[in-house]
């Protein structure tokens, strides 16, 4: 031991050891953390899909979104949905039918789109095709996934979804 150490009294040794210990345990929490967080954002991808693969999983979600007033997000990801198994002679009324519901700055239930993201989607509108708002409904996906998701987590109507009937 140091000389200056062995002329403290032992109590104080005692808690500096104590100390060391602790702080030692804090920085690998805070790593574990770090790690859990970037497993956490992989999970919460692969969750909010299970959830939107359950009819239950989604009447909660919307509900849940319906109270944040965002509920055009889920509308939009299921008109996405439904729409790429439009037969190629109804995709055409059908896409401009979303994009003025959508996509169109000021549509009553427009959903937040960067602009590269708009403009991309209003090239394709002259001819569209099963894929052309696959990009669109993937930006909105992301969305929900980082911020709505995570919050419905923590409300009631996510206690909702996980009843058994």
């Amino acid at each position: 031991m140091c000389k200056g150490l062995s002329s403290l009294p032992s109590s104080c040794l005692e808690k500096a050891k104590g100390m060391r210990v602790k702080l030692s345990h804090l920085a690998d929490k805070q790593e574990w953390t770090h790690h859990k967080h970037r497993v956490h954002e992989d999970r919460t991808l692969q969750d909010l899909e299970s959830l939107l693969n359950s009819k239950i999983g989604q009447k909660a979600f919307l509900w849940f979104l319906q109270s944040e007033f965002s509920e055009e997000n889920l509308q939009f990801w299921l008109a996405c949905e439904e729409y790429r198994v439009t037969p190629p002679w109804q995709q055409g009324a059908k896409a401009q039918s979303m994009y003025c519901q959508y996509i169109n700055p000021g549509s009553p239930q427009e959903v937040n789109l960067d602009a590269e993201t708009r403009e991309a989607l209003l090239r394709v509108m002259e001819e569209p095709a099963g894929d052309t708002f696959h990009e669109a409904q993937q930006h909105v996906y992301h969305l929900m996934a980082k911020d709505s998701y995570p919050r419905f987590l923590r409300s009631p109507h996510c206690l909702e979804a996980l009843r058994v009937p």
